[in-house]
């Protein structure tokens, strides 16, 4: 298939449509009327010669076929995008919507408290983080970019390693003042561990203790499970219980005394974490600008 400027154009129209979620408001973002906007879609279909879009009178969705050449497409278009303000030297080429796609930990503990200056070093950017338990699907939802712990999936996504940090084993002073502080892996079968579900099987997340090269699997148990990691931080910090939590959300409160590390001498497993993010080649501004942000903070 030759290529030509009518065919990026209406590969244009069908990246408006999809991003704008409807044929009337791409037509506005564009400049177009909706009639135009369905010819352009159209044309592309006959050239392709498969149809991209379920149209109903109340909504647009991609086809199997259009999802997958949204998927490439989304990428090369950015990066052309990006490619032309590159090269103008243009200053304000940090704009316009970034969507992240975050678990609550990072979210809460390790960005959230970090986010104004951000925000304040580039003005024209609108910031929108979603949490979510799993990444799910990130071109087809719409997201820029995602920061998750945890060896990422077999996917066309580039993933870029930013730390790795430890699991801990803490709890306040509060509930060692009145529970005693354990000494071993095994005495934590006497004590509230706090559960946590693991979003996969349902089930709470195994407790496994390492020292040289023996491991110990712990059987913990509690009045309370959780599932995210917001709530179990506050738990942990009430008074509710012995508490797993990655060491770089909670070295600040370890450092204030607000919460007391246990069993320093038996590592936890140990987590890596990933910015992950569609576009192979010349992600776009705003992209690489939240990456090389969060870079900083985590350096701090």
């Amino acid at each position: 298939m030759s290529f030509d400027g009518r065919l990026l154009a209406n590969v244009s129209v069908l990246a408006a449509v999809v991003e704008s979620g409807g044929f009337a408001r791409a037509g506005d973002a564009l400049g177009m009327s909706s009639s135009g906007v369905s010819r352009a879609i159209a044309r592309l279909e006959s050239r392709i010669g498969v149809r991209l879009l379920d149209r109903t009178t109340r909504s647009v969705t991609l086809t199997d076929e259009g999802r997958r050449l949204y998927e490439e497409i989304s990428p090369l278009m950015a990066g052309i995008g990006d490619a032309v303000t590159v090269t103008a030297g243009a200053s304000a080429a940090v704009r316009g919507r970034l969507r992240v796609n975050v678990d609550s930990y990072f979210a809460r503990l390790m960005l959230a408290p970090y986010i104004t200056p951000f925000l304040e070093r580039y003005p024209e950017l609108s910031l929108e983080l979603v949490t979510r338990d799993q990444l799910g699907d990130m071109v087809g939802e719409g997201f820029d970019i995602a920061i998750r712990f945890g060896q990422p999936p077999s996917s066309s996504l580039v993933a870029r390693k930013l730390l790795e940090t430890a699991v801990v084993t803490v709890a306040s002073p509060a509930y060692l003042h009145k529970h005693g502080q354990p000494q071993t892996p095994a005495e934590l079968e006497q004590h509230a561990c706090i559960q946590m579900r693991n979003p996969v099987t349902g089930q709470p997340l195994d407790w496994e203790y390492k020292a040289g090269r023996k491991i110990i699997q712990v059987k913990t148990s509690s009045q309370l499970l959780v599932t995210e990691a917001g709530t179990l931080l506050s738990a942990c910090l009430a008074g509710a219980g012995i508490a797993r939590l990655k060491a770089s959300g909670v070295q600040t409160l370890i450092e204030q005394g607000q919460l007391v590390q246990l069993l320093p001498e038996w590592a936890g497993e140990v987590f890596p974490l990933y910015a992950l993010y569609p576009s192979r080649h010349l992600p776009a501004a705003k992209v690489r600008a939240f990456i090389d942000y969060v870079v900083e903070v985590l350096e701090t």
